[in-house]
């Protein structure tokens, strides 16, 4: 089945990223895991805006899941969460879309102070929910002409929009916006994903 589990819209700085507007659908975890899960994909949409050139567009697939970010060239941009069967032509064109709504709404002069507290931006759980089904959602939309102007790039894990020598085990047991409750449940997760593998 075809599930997005994170929408946001980020402000990239100079040297970090900030969330100023994140929206989750974590129903398809137990109770238990959602807020360790939810951390996690916040830190991961913050590394990879982080991690991504101005004026471009990546496709990253991470375990399960696949990643799909835009950064533009005023340093908005917007990060969709979902599974591998999520088409990345619809995830684009609605990170674009959000992005343009988000950029008629908050004053661009605002975005580098702003927080996800001092943004009002509600239609992004309603996007999440409209999406959820692309088939329904891409005969809504329109493609925008600027997702054939700019190179999505596709790489196999998060390992290779990291910088060499860097590992993301190492990035979170740094990270101080993860919860040790997170980086345990990112590490019991590690553990039992690689005892399957062949």
């Amino acid at each position: 089945m075809v599930r997005v589990y994170s929408l946001a819209v980020l402000y990239k700085g100079v040297n970090n990223a900030t969330i100023l507007k994140a929206a989750y659908d974590l129903q398809s975890f137990s109770f238990f895991q959602r807020g360790s899960v939810q951390e996690f994909m916040t830190f991961v949409s913050k590394t990879i805006v982080e991690r991504t050139q101005q004026a471009s567009r990546q496709s990253v697939k991470e375990g399960e899941y696949m990643l799909q970010v835009y950064v533009r060239a005023d340093n908005l941009a917007g990060v969709f969460i979902s599974d591998h069967e999520y088409p990345s032509r619809v995830a684009h064109t609605l990170i674009t879309k959000i992005l343009d709504e988000f950029t008629a709404r908050v004053p661009p002069n605002s975005w580098a102070t702003a927080n996800e507290t001092t943004v009002d931006f509600p239609v992004l759980p309603q996007y999440l929910a409209k999406y959820q089904n692309p088939q329904e959602a891409d005969a809504l939309t329109k493609i925008q002409t600027d997702l054939d102007e700019t190179k999505i790039i596709l790489h196999d894990t998060i390992k290779a929009v990291l910088e060499r020598g860097e590992k993301l085990d190492d990035l979170v047991a740094k990270s101080d916006s993860l919860s040790m409750h997170s980086k345990a449940f990112y590490k019991t997760a590690r553990k039992t994903n690689s005892c399957c593998n062949f």
